[in-house]
């Protein structure tokens, strides 16, 4: 049984004007940001259960852009209804078989190479949230195109073929977070230590609930405001140092 995963309230959320613009590769819709100048790094970013078109999600997107890199985010619900607000919890658990985190290999194949041949892309990393930080996880031990990954409140529950990371990997998480506890989170930890042979990186953000990171300024609270601001700092830090 799976508790409300999203404490933070999607209703009332401020209008966001996007930089960037849609466009379609093969069977997916994407939302795409450049940096003001050439360049031929970039970075994919894996939306939560709200979706592609979720206003947080491309504030993150054009916030990425703006540090110079490439920015895609994809919808890997090809079309199909994200979850909204209004939705029943109940369902949750029969949405989630039909949106399978794990099952993001074609579409992240389909970006990879849209990046590569259209965009000039030669060094790709991949970020994402919750739904979209279970999807990173997953990729990181899958596809070794991606230089390194940045997964957000999204664990993969255990098995010792999870931890074997092909390329460096930072793992975000919110003290706070009732969906995923300090036990898993050292769980992680623990197998890492035994089985990565990549950098890493765990960090938990005290006193932050799930979906802390991708607030806008203007739905912040002061309170955590600095802990949202340095996830992102941390995030971004992470994607310079190897993409």
């Amino acid at each position: 049984q799976m508790a409300d995963p999203f404490l933070y309230n999607t209703g009332e959320r401020s209008n966001y004007g996007c930089l960037g613009h849609e466009v379609q590769i093969e069977h997916l819709k994407a939302y795409v940001c450049r940096p003001s100048f050439s360049t031929d790094k970039a970075v994919i970013v894996v939306h939560d259960v709200f979706g592609w078109r979720f206003p947080d999600i491309r504030f993150i997107v054009d916030l990425i852009a703006g540090h110079g890199y490439i920015t895609i985010c994809p919808d890997f619900f090809k079309g199909t209804e994200p979850w909204k607000s209004t939705d029943h919890w109940a369902d949750f658990p029969d949405w989630m078989k039909n949106h399978d985190p794990m099952k993001v290999d074609k579409e992240a194949d389909v970006v990879l190479k849209y990046l590569k041949e259209q965009c000039g892309a030669k060094k790709i990393g991949i970020v994402g949230f919750s739904w979209g930080g279970m999807a990173v996880h997953h990729l990181m031990l899958k596809n070794p195109q991606l230089t390194a990954g940045v997964s957000l409140y999204g664990i993969i529950r255990d098995s010792e073929e999870r931890y074997r990371l092909l390329n460096p990997t930072f793992f975000i998480f919110g003290e706070k977070d009732h969906t995923i506890s300090l036990d898993q989170i050292f769980l992680l930890e623990d197998k890492l230590k035994q089985y990565c042979k990549v950098p890493y990186k765990i960090k938990v953000y005290p006193g932050q609930v799930h979906g802390f990171a991708q607030l806008k300024p203007e739905d912040m609270k002061p309170d955590d405001k600095p802990y949202i601001e340095e996830a992102r700092r941390d995030m971004i830090d992470w994607i310079k140092m190897f993409v």
